[in-house]
């Protein structure tokens, strides 16, 4: 157990707060939303809560997108978080009639990267591919469809998802609800920042190194990275960053989390991998009694600076939880950090030279250092400069690092540290264009040091909002599970979003 002692060494509790509006009111409250002041009142509800107000009639999905329409007008200046906007496709969708799914009408927007809608740019960010129009919608998408999503719009992301921050030449900076001069994250950087603006109550993100989990820490949010192999990539290809990528959302609930994970889990024709299927559906789990939980706390590692505010956001978290009645004891990860580090990077680096290679493709051409930002630039070049036996080497020790990990899963059920090493940076820090790439390569690891593991070993991994700054700015914590294990991570999280409701905890935009 942490006793006092530790708890000193490690920062001062901060207070449990005054509890708000929980979530499970939304539906009672439906009475007061109406088409006409949908733009008002329809930004107090989650998804599921839109779809219920939908359910009953009460609005709408024409109604609704039009209150979605007029937040973004109003809203979306400020923040810079939409790259493409498509209403009249999304009223299209609407016209020719919607399934009846578990978000039936809601808005809906997919990040820049990685997932495909007919008839619509994915330009990852980058100059390189943004006139590229798809001709299908990928997998992932089709489900969404099915689950009655209407989709509207893209969210912005850095280049090619290779940053913490979301800046990018293409599209400019995209800020944080918070603090309009801070980072919004990366490479989800785009919809956390719509989703923490309330302009929608959840949209699609991906995790390559924490780009989920980064901009939930960043905006206030909850935001948990899938097992690997939990949501389909495909059908174009199968795996992203070699396996360390995976999809799913960025959300104010916890319930939608599960729920959207419900509507879209499972493998396709041609999946490259299996994730041990749910026991009953993700939804179910949020409510339920997780039990007493048995959680490593590692609140640092090796020789990597944490800043106060976040040291003080894991202690007063691991308290939460030992209030809640689980045992919470400090715990030394088995792992080589060095290693881990360079097996990310190897993997990383030669994952992206592939991309720029077979972007001539796109082009017609090779693509030049013109063509990209500085940082793509050297990371296309460090790729092009790795051994093919240190790239397969780099395979081998990701694997021994699952296997490590994998047996000091057997002594706990979770593991909690800090989702990021800082609060929020101001933006400029952590861009693409930087010419000080040494610089660069310090400040992004001194940011985000943590998060990355969990890409390798592809175990599911959550960041959850339960600390502000003393000037405002979100701070989250990081729960990581055994893979396939997500229900003891929503089960957790409902826990701790029902002891220290965040919902109604907003930026003042």
């Amino acid at each position: 157990m942490i006793n006092r002692r530790d708890l000193m060494r490690l920062g001062a509790m901060a207070g449990l707060g005054a509890a708000v509006n929980n979530l499970n009111s939304m539906e009672a409250e439906a009475e007061n939303i109406s088409g006409s002041g949908a733009d008002s009142e329809y930004d107090k509800y989650d998804a599921l809560g839109l779809a219920a107000l939908i359910a009953g009639k009460k609005i709408s999905p024409a109604e609704l997108l039009d209150a979605v329409r007029r937040r973004v007008e109003s809203v979306n200046p400020k923040i810079n978080g939409f790259s493409q906007l498509f209403f009249d496709k999304a009223e299209e969708q609407i016209k020719k009639g919607l399934p009846d799914g578990p978000f039936r009408g809601v808005p809906f927007a997919l990040k820049d990267l990685g997932q495909y809608l007919t008839g619509t740019v994915t330009s990852a960010g980058s100059r390189v591919w943004k006139n590229s129009v798809a001709g299908y919608d990928s997998t992932l998408v089709q489900r969404y469809k099915k689950a009655g999503l209407v989709i509207f719009g893209k969210t912005t992301s850095p280049e090619l998802g290779l940053t913490t921050t979301t800046e990018s030449v293409l599209y400019g900076k995209t800020r944080n609800p918070w603090n309009l001069e801070r980072t919004s994250g990366g490479s989800s950087g785009g919809s956390s920042a719509v989703v923490s603006s309330r302009i929608i109550p959840m949209a699609h993100a991906s995790d390559g190194g924490g780009s989920i989990r980064v901009p939930a820490s960043c905006c206030g949010l909850f935001g948990l990275k899938p097992t690997r192999g939990r949501v389909p990539l495909g059908p174009s290809q199968f795996e992203g960053w070699n396996g360390l990528s995976v999809h799913h959302a960025l959300t104010i609930s916890v319930r939608d989390c599960a729920a959207l994970l419900d509507a879209t889990v499972g493998a396709e024709l041609g999946s490259p991998y299996f994730s041990p299927p749910p026991s009953r559906p993700l939804l179910k789990e949020v409510g339920a009694d997780p039990g007493k939980l048995r959680i490593a706390l590692v609140p640092e590692w090796p020789n990597m600076p944490l800043h106060d505010e976040c040291r003080k956001a894991v202690t007063d978290t691991a308290r939460l939880c030992e209030s809640l009645g689980h045992k919470v004891e400090f715990a030394k990860l088995p792992l080589d950090f060095d290693m881990l580090r360079d097996t990310f990077l190897t993997i990383f680096y030669v994952s992206i030279a592939r991309v720029i290679e077979d972007a001539a493709t796109t082009l017609g051409r090779p693509v030049t250092d013109k063509d990209v930002e500085n940082v793509t630039w050297a990371t296309y070049q460090g790729g092009r400069a790795v051994n093919p036996l240190a790239y397969s080497r780099a395979i081998s020790n990701s694997h021994q690092v699952g296997l490590a990990m994998a047996k000091f899963m057997q002594e706990y059920d979770l593991i909690l540290s800090p989702t990021l090493a800082k609060p929020p940076v101001p933006l400029g820090v952590l861009g693409l264009s930087t010419e000080n790439i040494p610089q660069y390569g310090k400040d992004v690891t001194e940011f985000s040091p943590y998060t990355s593991l969990y890409n390798v070993t592809g175990q599911p991994s959550m960041s959850v909002p339960l600390h502000w700054t003393a000037d405002g700015l979100p701070v989250g914590s990081m729960f990581s599970g055994r893979f396939g294990d997500e229900a003891t991570l929503l089960r957790l999280a409902s826990q701790l979003e029902k002891a220290r409701p965040w919902a109604n905890r907003r930026p003042a935009i």
